[in-house]
Parts: C-alpha cells; structure tokens; sequence
C-alpha cells in the first residue's frame, strides 16, 4: 500500500487519540494537535526500524522514539484466529460481527448466504443501507468517518490518519472492502481510506478476489468491477 497503512505510526496516532478524548469528555476545550508535535513524532515511524526475528519470536524497535500501532488489522487478526478455531471444530454456517468488521462461514440454514448492509454514513439519509450483499465464506470490512470522530470550532476529526498529511484522510466518508480474509480485509480498507479514489479503486483491480465499496465526502458511490455481483435487491 506504499506505507499507507503503517503499525509504526504509534507515536502520530497516539497524540491524535489523546485529543479526541480529551475532546469528546470536554468539547468546550476541544483542540488540534500542533503540528509541530505531528511532524516531531512523525520522525518516529519508518517501518524498516521494526526489526523482525521469526527464529527467536522477537520485535526489536530500533528507533526508541516509535511506537506500534496495530488497531488497522488487529480486530481483523482476530476474526480471523476465532474463524479458525470454529473451523478445527467443525463448526459452519455462521457469521461474525465484530463492530464493522463481518466475516460470514458457509450459508444460513435456509441454504441461502449471510445478507449483510452496508449502512448509509449519513445518519438522516435513505436508504439506511446502500447496498445488501449476500456472502457465503467472505469478509466485509466497513471504514468510515461517521463514528469515531470529535468536533473542533464546528468543523469533525475522524481518527483515520493519513502518513503522507498527518491529517484525517480527506477522501471518503465510508469505504467497505470485501475479501476473504478480514485481517486483510481491515488492513486494506485503512490504507485505502487513505489514497485517492482512482489510486484506490487500481490497488483493488490489481488483487485477485477483492472488491471494493467507496462513498465519497461529496456523495458519489463507486466499486470495483466485481463488486455489484455480490449485491442483493434490498
């Protein structure tokens, strides 16, 4: 993803998250980080300084100023691990919803495949779901501007940052990913949040068995060649 998803971005995410806190417990005071703090710790974020030993089952950070940052796959890494412990049980036909991230196992007991919405990121709009997928062993993962965000001089925050600005992604106000797996469902959808749209949508056509969602800021809906196939009439 050319560094747009990056777990040693700890030391920028961190002060980001400390404001928003601080702000939603206080939205009066509510502030931005200066960016001379962003740029101080963004010195502290070069991937080649996490140094992996598989022989020894060890992560040595080089840089002492960095910190890890894994909340853009973790949850996914998750989903994925629980699927797997089903599976060795010979446990189908489930789903799993893991807030934005769905990973569906086989189909419902009507022999009919898990439906799934994509929720419409603008609260007052309609539909509420822009589009109803049917899936049968894929995983979606939802990445959007709408939930996790704070207010400062009445203009929102979100909390997906992107590297190369130290600013929130300025692209799309949601963005669904649909793969197999949903740990690189999440990772991609963070990175992609991340990369303008025609950027995004090439990255995407580039990969065997994804497609891709993007609603951007100003409305517009596109996906990815593949994508309508998996699309139910809601």
């Amino acid at each position: 993803t050319n560094g747009k998803n990056n777990i040693a971005m700890g030391a920028v995410l961190s002060i980001w998250h400390d404001c928003r806190e601080a702000g939603l417990k206080n939205p009066e005071c509510a502030a931005l980080p200066s960016p001379e703090a962003l740029e101080k710790a963004a010195a502290h974020t070069a991937i080649n300084d996490v140094i992996v030993d598989r022989e020894k089952h060890t992560v040595y950070l080089r840089d002492p100023g960095m910190t890890l940052d894994v909340g853009a796959v973790a949850k996914g890494y998750a989903v994925e691990k629980i699927a797997a412990y089903l599976e060795a049980r010979g446990i189908s036909g489930y789903y799993l919803n893991v807030g934005g991230n769905v990973r569906t196992v086989g189909v419902r007991g009507d022999g009919e495949p898990w439906r799934v919405g994509i929720e419409n990121p603008d609260p007052a709009g309609e539909p509420r779901n822009l589009r109803v997928l049917g899936l049968d062993d894929r995983s979606l993962v939802v990445s959007g501007s709408y939930q996790r965000f704070y207010v400062v001089d009445g203009k929102s925050y979100h909390h997906i940052i992107d590297p190369a600005t130290l600013q929130p992604a300025a692209y799309y106000t949601s963005l669904a990913v649909l793969c197999r797996s949903s740990a690189m469902a999440d990772a991609l959808s963070t990175a992609l949040f991340c990369m303008p749209c025609d950027e995004a949508v090439a990255l995407i056509e580039s990969m065997d068995g994804v497609e891709a969602f993007f609603v951007l800021k100003d409305g517009t809906q596109r996906a990815t060649s593949g994508f309508e196939e998996y699309c139910l009439t809601q």
